[in-house]
C-alpha cells in the first residue's frame, strides 16, 4: 500500500527552516544594534540559523510519534507501573 504523507508532514522541513531563518534575523538584528557592523551582523545571523537548524532538526529526530511507539500497539495494558501483581 503506498500512503501519501499528510500536508504537515510534507511541510515540516520548510517549517524548520522559517524558524531557523526567524532566529537567525533575530540574532542578526540584536547584534547590529549592538555593533553598527553588518558584515558581522550577517556572520552571527549565519550561525544562528544553522545552529537553530541543527538543534531543531535533532530535537525532531528524538521524538516518537505516538502511534510508532512499540507499547502503542498493545495498548500498554499489560505494562502498567501503577499495577502491582497480587500476591507479593
Amino acid at each position: 500500500m503506498n500512503a501519501k504523507p499528510s500536508l504537515g508532514t510534507r511541510l515540516r522541513p520548510a517549517e524548520l527552516v522559517v524558524v531557523a531563518a526567524i532566529i537567525g534575523v533575530f540574532v542578526g538584528a540584536i547584534v547590529v544594534m549592538g555593533t553598527r557592523e553588518w558584515l558581522t551582523a550577517l556572520e552571527w545571523a549565519g550561525i544562528a540559523f544553522v545552529v537553530a537548524l541543527v538543534v531543531t532538526a535533532m530535537l525532531l529526530l528524538a521524538v516518537v510519534p505516538k502511534d510508532e511507539r512499540p507499547d502503542a500497539e498493545h495498548g500498554d495494558d499489560e505494562h502498567r507501573d501503577d499495577e502491582r501483581p497480587s500476591g507479593h
